[in-house]
């Protein structure tokens, strides 16, 4: 339940981090109570951060999807095998977890469970609208997110009233028009460095040098995933798709590799670089959070980071995974 948790927060905020700042903190604490050990739980909550960047309404991939010109439902539709497969790996390790340590089990209860959904009934109202609007075809993604934000307006001022509408939201939208900015201002260099890159043809230049010593499609995944991973491990996603995108995109293509394949071995590489030394986001956020050191927290994360490679190198090596969703749904 905590990675379900986890991905669908990380799913509608973008950010991995911010799960781990928001979600973590509440988390931990249960699963500590729980009789789960400290450093398993920390481990667990870090990994679990990275999910949920393949499931709508992630704006990873819809940046990726505007950036390399795709059908941005192809690939919500490609990543949701993907995304399962990552989840139930991160999932399994929490379960045998729970076994070995003789955790406490809490048994369902259906009629707690219905007066939690009852009580949340409002909040849940926001990810329902958004993708029934968007995949049923009523909206397009604009005002689908036009939708959300006077759905979540309504909400909080007029049903929970924990805003209001002369004094909150004035300092809520400085706040949004400021973060915007900042974000702006990132994708501007960003696309700088891209248009450059295209004009001085490095693309192609690198599409002949990698050429020239690959000649397989599986050795060329291969590379493409060690690359991946550094670039994770590197760089914050929103910049890896900006500047990466544009070189990986033609190569992949040269070597006969699906353009929306693609995508999801690009994304589902960048989870895994938010766990990856020497700058993976997740480790430094979980340690700051946790007041954990990098070291002891790299090897709490370390089996699932091993996991997540594993989920990885399945999703790069079975296409069908990605693509048979997309040829079943998108028509």
């Amino acid at each position: 339940m905590v990675c379900f948790i986890c991905a669908g927060f990380t799913a509608f905020t973008g950010g991995s981090g911010v799960t781990i700042l928001a979600v973590g903190g509440l988390v931990l604490p249960m699963l500590v109570a729980e009789g789960y050990p400290k450093g398993f739980s920390v481990g667990l909550v870090t990994s679990a951060g990275s999910l949920g960047l393949l499931f709508p309404p992630s704006l990873p991939v819809i940046l990726y999807g505007v950036t390399s010109q795709l059908s941005i439902k192809e690939l919500f539709i490609g990543g949701m095998l993907p995304g399962l497969l990552l989840i139930g790996g991160v999932a399994a390790w929490g379960i045998r977890g729970g076994v070995v340590n003789r955790s406490a089990r809490t048994p369902f209860n259906l009629r707690e469970a219905a007066a939690a959904f009852w009580g949340a009934k409002w909040e849940l109202l926001l990810p329902v609208a958004i993708l029934t609007s968007y995949f049923g075809g009523y909206a397009t993604l604009t005002e689908a997110a036009a939708l959300a934000v006077i759905i979540a307006l309504v909400t909080e001022c007029f049903v929970h009233r924990e805003l209001s509408l002369t004094r909150d939201v004035p300092r809520v939208a400085i706040e949004c028009a400021t973060l915007t900015g900042g974000f702006l201002v990132i994708l501007a260099v960003a696309l700088g460095l891209t248009n450059y890159l295209v004009l001085a043809e490095v693309p192609m230049r690198a599409l002949e040098l990698v050429q020239t010593y690959i000649e397989s499609p599986l050795v060329f995944l291969l590379v493409l995933n060690i690359f991946l991973i550094i670039v994770g491990g590197l760089m914050d996603i929103y910049s890896a798709i900006f500047v990466i995108v544009p070189l990986v995109g033609p190569i992949g293509a040269a070597y006969g590799i699906d353009p929306t394949h693609l995508a999801i071995i690009f994304l589902a590489n960048l989870e895994l670089g938010y766990l990856t030394p020497p700058m993976g986001e997740n480790l430094f956020l979980s340690a700051y959070r946790f007041n954990q050191p990098l070291a002891t927290l790299f090897r709490s994360t370390l089996p699932l980071w091993l996991i997540l490679l594993i989920g990885v190198l399945i999703i790069t090596y079975v296409p069908a995974l990605t693509l048979w969703p997309v040829a079943l749904l998108s028509h």
